[in-house]
């Protein structure tokens, strides 16, 4: 795929911003990746490019007392989405289970990754919370499901962005982990198998379609969706709170992060 004026692909435009924001912003760039359908792996024809990456500043930017930017924000068209979190945000969000984060994390679409974001990412399994994740995901799905697939004429790829959290419910539920990004891979583990055959007709039909087109609403995956969201909703009110509250193995890192770098 071209992009405007550039003659590469676009893989290597990534790149190619990847390093503007490491020289313009004087960052260095620890881990970028792929978020959103295409690593999801349910990407229509003109879906974009939705690049998200975590950064660190040199340690004289978090001595200053001054309240301090944590995030860039580069790039925003129709096909590139591109910004990124500070790696102090970072680590405080996998403090918190952010569930968005396990994502980027783990997307089978990198870009870029250094042995520092390794250390970080093996650290971070200790602070995943079953209960926080699966009300992110519950939520995910109960609230996209209300917005777009309630009408009779539905977007199919909107029934993606409701079964894909509620699969990740059940994958957690099973594996006690973080769910994999790709889809697939989450319908291959944990989606009931009389399910299966309607899953993958709608993946027929939405490879064919572009973002805006819509089809009839599917009865047999709206009530599943239903049930699903019954389901989990119950289930995750009785989950005991696991998060782990501790913060001194991210903020030693992060001291000596700062202090060899």
């Amino acid at each position: 795929m071209k992009y405007k004026d550039f003659e590469g692909t676009i893989e290597e435009l990534v790149q190619k911003k990847l390093q503007e924001i490491s020289e313009k912003e004087r960052v260095k760039i620890l881990h970028a990746v792929e978020s959103g359908s295409r690593a999801w792996g349910f990407d229509s024809p003109d879906s974009d490019y939705d690049v998200r990456f975590v950064y660190v500043r040199p340690m004289e930017y978090y001595l200053r007392l001054e309240p301090k930017k944590d995030f860039i924000e580069w790039e925003l068209d129709e096909v590139l989405d591109i910004n990124g979190w500070d790696l102090s945000k970072a680590l405080q969000h996998f403090h918190k289970s952010n569930a968005v984060l396990y994502e980027w994390s783990n997307s089978p679409i990198v870009y870029h990754i250094t042995e520092e974001w390794t250390q970080i990412k093996d650290l971070s399994k200790g602070y995943f919370s079953c209960k926080a994740a699966s009300y992110h995901y519950y939520g995910t799905a109960n609230k996209n499901y209300l917005e777009y697939l309630t009408d009779d004429m539905v977007k199919y790829k909107k029934y993606f962005y409701v079964l894909r959290p509620i699969l990740a419910c059940k994958w957690i539920e099973k594996r006690q982990s973080p769910p994999p990004v790709l889809f697939q891979e989450l319908a291959e583990e944990v989606l009931e198998d009389e399910m299966k055959p309607f899953v993958e007709k709608l993946v027929q039909a939405k490879t064919k379609m572009n973002e805006a087109e819509k089809g009839k609403r599917i009865e047999k995956l709206n009530n599943y969706i239903v049930e699903s969201l019954w389901e989990y909703k119950q289930k995750i009110c009785q989950m005991k709170d696991d998060r782990n509250t501790d913060w001194k193995a991210l903020d030693e890192y992060f001291a000596a992060f700062l202090k060899n770098n």
